[in-house]
């Protein structure tokens, strides 16, 4: 026997000899059979469940979560034997989830009408002054119905929703959560009609987390509170070899460095920059939070994007700012502008102003400022959102100086402006989130902004600034507006994701909704989530390597036929009948894993099929289709039905009927004219294709063809330096299509051959994006065909059966 157990007077006990309370009066016999099920199963100690693994046993959507109801007047570890302090996990008294049971006494899968465990202490052991109570079964110990036990997770701040007690009798209480191995300061968060929101701070790796419910409104045996508690196990993966995107606070070089805000509030937590850095940071992991919620209702997981963290000290809790605890947290960058105060707050910049005549030179400044800070290189992209610190209120002219809502930027840099004038009213913590939605102050215009007229209380404010903002930031992200959700304007009920009651709304003049479940939310848009899926910041390590070629190629094919051809698989197509700016109607191409692998390389569209997707109404009208890849490329066709008109064919010297391809290029250089070529060996006495000769420069000025009876053809013109390729004509080598680098013009070309060989790519070989021009399966290179100017700016092929 091991020595520390010969200090102790313990008898060993089978089952039988386990004593057992009787089931209290409002436990149902089904879940007194559950609790006594625990230690009996029909005699045979060795059966075990099937198909469970210990991992699921615990899982809410495998319905058996363990929960324990605590009694607050739990003894405390004082009383134990000091032998068993360790054992009990701390000697404070901090409640430890049960013990994983050994081999011969794993739980049995709790029934239908049981799916959780609630233990109001155990059995009296010797030590103790108070005998504990035997193990029963609890309905209001908390159930997270958001996200399963055992999950794996890529944000740092995990949002979750569950509820306490049977929904069909509402209660009202308030739910604590305690972060693994106290790494993380409890947190209180309310609940309303049995319904809980929470925000839960993970670490790194596995995260054991405890609930505890508590209720003013239940009684308990002894006239005390109790708590009522469960566990739900969480893995926390951050990413680290996607991009990042970065948060910046923009200053003026003369700046006071504070933002607006009402005396209160400068009195009760200050309106300097350490603040707005505070501030923008939960903001931020908010942002967070909630798209990563949102891609997982989409059926993508919980992806999100990443931010740059640092080791600092923390301030996503209040009581970081006492302890001076370090954390791994969001780094906010500081980025001093050239403009001075005065510049920044020019009426004549101000997005709101309506007789501003540049309303975008805010984004100039920014764009210009943060390519500086971050000095990008060429072939770098970084994505950054932006907070003007030095936005201001004014009343007298009744407009926000220094604020423009802007989203978007060039090939290097993906930009979002936005302003502070609603900053006063976000949370600075954790523990704020719930009074910040709730704070139903109203907004004093003789400080502070009431932005639009939709912020007419705090936590109004709140769900403008930082839902505009997300508006913004999602336009860098590649979203366009949408019919619904955050990029419209849907933000204005953003509170709902992380409240489950709304107080009244000085916008709509109505108080607000008492029970918010998700369905009431505000939304990412069904195609944000898609567009997100895709995006290389919302990429996981456990996603496959993407094609390098990710371009879209159109065909036109006979039968009025359209085949839509994409590498890395194509994704879905949105559909625009004239009239439409935002997109109500369209066509998914991914199945259930949503994986590239998953998705289609080639489709056929009909003009019929498509139009049939359209409600009746909209039929007859010209239609604009936008197709995007899984690689993330994009690909618009302007009018389908030209695309499938005599237009898009032409007849081939040998009778045989020809089809364009979709074109690469704008066509629009100054003096550019159409040009179109048919290859010998299409001709009548077919002719076979010896080499090509490519002139080139920063650009491809023109591509001759030679043929094997000295006879040669040229697309565009001489110019440049000429550089020659070579078709093996003794391996019946032919040429299978070409990689094009094109942009407004065409920037460089790459020859493909049918035994797999490659030219180098002649001209630009990084300009333009990256397009291979291959004919579907079954079709075969006829021609080329587009425009030339001082040097090519169009090309596409004409392919043939």
């Amino acid at each position: 026997m091991p020595s520390f157990l010969k200090d102790l007077s313990l008898r060993r006990r089978s089952k039988a000899s386990f004593a057992t309370t009787e089931t209290p009066p409002e436990t149902n016999a089904a879940e007194a059979s559950a609790s006594s099920g625990n230690s009996s199963n029909d005699g045979d100690t060795n059966e075990r469940p099937t198909n469970k693994s210990t991992s699921t046993l615990s899982s809410w959507f495998d319905r058996g979560s363990p929960s324990t109801t605590l009694s607050s007047t739990r003894c405390t570890t004082s009383k134990s034997h000091p032998n068993l302090v360790g054992l009990n996990g701390s000697s404070n008294g901090t409640k430890t989830p049960p013990p994983v049971p050994g081999p011969g006494t794993r739980p049995r899968i709790a029934s239908a009408h049981s799916s959780r465990y609630s233990l109001i202490g155990m059995p009296q052991q010797e030590g103790e002054a108070a005998p504990r109570q035997s193990p029963a079964t609890s309905q209001f110990a908390p159930r997270v119905l958001s996200i399963s036990d055992g999950s794996w997770v890529h944000q740092k701040v995990l949002l979750i929703f569950g509820e306490c007690a049977d929904t069909a009798r509402p209660i009202d209480g308030s739910l604590s959560v305690n972060h693994h191995q106290e790494s993380f300061p409890p947190t209180q968060w309310p609940v309303c009609d049995s319904y809980f929101k929470a925000l839960v701070y993970l670490q790194p790796g596995p995260n054991r987390l405890r609930l505890d419910f508590t209720s003013p409104k239940l009684s308990s045996p002894n006239g005390q509170l109790q708590t009522h508690s469960s566990w739900i196990s969480i893995n926390f993966l951050p990413l680290i070899n996607s991009p990042p995107l970065h948060l910046c606070i923009l200053v003026a070089k003369d700046s006071p460095e504070t933002y607006d805000a009402v005396p209160e509030r400068i009195k009760k937590e200050g309106n300097n920059l350490a603040t707005a850095i505070r501030k923008f940071r939960t903001a931020a992991y908010l942002w967070q939070a909630f798209t990563a919620e949102q891609m997982n209702r989409n059926g993508f997981g919980r992806r999100c994007y990443r931010y740059e963290e640092e080791w600092q000290p923390g301030t996503l809790t209040w009581r970081d700012l006492e302890t001076g605890t370090m954390r791994n947290e969001a780094k906010i960058h500081v980025v001093r502008l050239d403009q001075t105060v005065k510049e920044i707050q020019d009426l004549d910049i101000a997005q709101q102003h309506k007789p501003a005549t540049h309303k975008g030179k805010l984004f100039k400044i920014a764009t210009e400022a943060v390519k500086k800070y971050f000095a990008i290189r060429p072939g770098q992209k970084e994505y950054v959102s932006c907070m003007f610190l030095d936005t201001h209120w004014d009343k007298h002219v009744g407009t926000v100086r220094g604020h423009a809502a802007l989203g978007g930027g060039d090939e290097s840099l993906k930009l979002a402006i936005f302003g502070s004038h609603c900053l006063q009213s976000y949370p600075a913590h954790i523990e704020e989130v719930v009074p910040a939605f709730t704070d139903c102050t109203r907004t004093d215009t003789d400080f502070v902004a009431n932005d639009c007229n939709d912020g007419g209380s705090n936590w109004e404010a709140a769900n403008i600034g930082i839902g505009a903002h997300l508006h913004e930031t999602g336009h860098l992200l590649g979203c366009p507006h949408q019919e619904n959700g955050v990029m419209l304007r849907d933000y204005v009920r953003l509170n709902r994701t992380f409240t489950c009651r709304e107080p009244y709304s000085t916008r709509t003049r109505q108080q607000g909704q008492r029970l918010c479940l998700p369905k009431d939310e505000c939304n990412w848009h069904r195609l944000d989530a898609l567009r997100f899926r895709f995006h290389p910041c919302f990429s996981l390590p456990t996603d496959a390597a993407i094609h390098p070629d990710r371009s879209i190629q159109v065909w036109t094919v006979d039968n009025g036929a359209v085949l839509v051809t994409a590498t890395t698989g194509v994704a879905w197509i949105e559909l625009f009948p004239e009239g439409d700016d935002t997109c109500h109607h369209w066509i998914e191409y991914l199945n259930k894993s949503s994986s590239p692998a998953g998705a289609p390389q080639q489709i056929t569209l009909t003009e019929q099929s498509l139009r049939d997707v359209l409600p009746e109404k909209k039929r007859k009208k010209k239609l604009q289709l936008k197709v995007f890849s899984c690689g993330g490329s994009e690909h618009t066709v302007d009018d389908f039905s030209h695309l499938t008109s005599s237009s898009g064919k032409v007849k081939l010297p040998d009778g045989r009927p020809g089809f364009k391809s979709s074109k690469l290029g704008f066509s629009q250089m100054q003096g550019s004219q159409p040009q179109e070529l048919m290859l010998g060996t299409c001709a009548k006495q077919a002719k076979f294709l010896r080499s090509l000769r490519i002139f080139h420069g920063r650009g491809i000025d023109g591509i001759e063809f030679f043929y094997e009876d000295g006879f040669s053809e040229m697309f565009g013109k001489r110019g440049g330096k000429p550089s020659l390729f070579e078709l093996d004509t003794k391996k019946a080598e032919i040429l299978l299509g070409f990689h094009v680098r094109a942009g407004v013009w065409i920037d460089g070309i790459q020859v493909l051959t049918s035994t797999g060989r490659r030219s180098e790519i002649f001209g630009d070989a990084t300009g333009g994006s990256g397009h291979t021009l291959i004919p579907p399966r079954g079709y075969t290179i006829a021609g080329v065909y587009g425009s030339s100017g001082a040097w090519i700016d169009g090309f596409g092929l004409i392919i043939a059966r």
